[in-house]
């Protein structure tokens, strides 16, 4: 992967690998430290670009009046899913439909909307044969990101999930694009009484930052679109 003089996007550092990303940062001479979010790569990247461009512009457009059509990224116009850990409870999830997914799911006369299906996964990372802890957030042909909010997990739960891309076809979803396991800190909390929730909280800093006292959290086993197909 070249950097070259050519101007990057957003939208195409977005459309990009980790690995690609980290390669690419490379190449400009970014030092990235291990595990660092996709999104702060992104913004070293899109920051070192723009000063090398604005440097050496003015006497590039002389002396090169031909320039180089930049090559498409091996992974340009996919359907994705992404996710960036914000906190314990709260995530963030963002995501694009390539056109021609859009095309044939829109078009259909039974398509109703896309959705979100978060699973809960097994320690190992792989999917449950049951889906019944699984659950789906109905979000709109025009929305490409949410804030997704984790406030309470069973005593069973390894805190590890998933998130599917769906397309909500009829009375069932067809899966666009899963993204990738990942792991949130155990946060399980007692609502047995309020004291005890308190008090659990008063014993982690992080989950009062996160703002959990704030939530208001109500029991509902009777989700939508619980048990529809993945």
């Amino acid at each position: 992967m070249e950097n070259g003089n050519t101007p990057v996007s957003r939208q195409w550092l977005e459309s990009l690998s980790t690995d690609e990303l980290i390669k690419l940062a490379d190449n400009y001479g970014i030092d990235i430290p291990p595990g660092l979010d996709r999104i702060f790569i992104i913004e070293e990247v899109l920051e070192v670009s723009s000063m090398e461009m604005q440097e050496t512009s003015g006497n590039e457009i002389a002396e090169n009046p031909v320039s180089e059509t930049a090559s498409l990224p091996k992974q340009y116009n996919i359907s994705f899913i992404d996710v960036i850990i914000r906190d314990p409870l709260w995530v963030f999830a963002f995501w694009e439909v390539k056109g021609q997914d859009r095309e044939i799911h829109e078009s259909a006369d039974d398509f109703k909307c896309y959705c979100l299906r978060v699973i809960p996964l097994n320690e190992d990372g792989t999917e449950p044969k049951s889906i019944e802890n699984s659950f789906t957030i109905q979000v709109s042909a025009q929305d490409s990101a949410r804030y997704l909010g984790f406030a309470e997990e069973g005593d069973a739960d390894c805190g590890c999930y998933a998130i599917k891309l769906c397309a909500v076809r009829g009375d069932n979803e067809v899966s666009i694009a899963a993204s990738a396991p990942f792991f949130l800190p155990r946060h399980v909390i007692n609502y047995h009484s309020e004291n005890e929730a308190v008090a659990e909280m008063n014993r982690s800093p992080l989950l009062r930052l996160s703002g959990i006292q704030n939530l208001s959290i109500t029991k509902n086993t009777d989700r939508w679109s619980r048990n529809k197909k993945v």
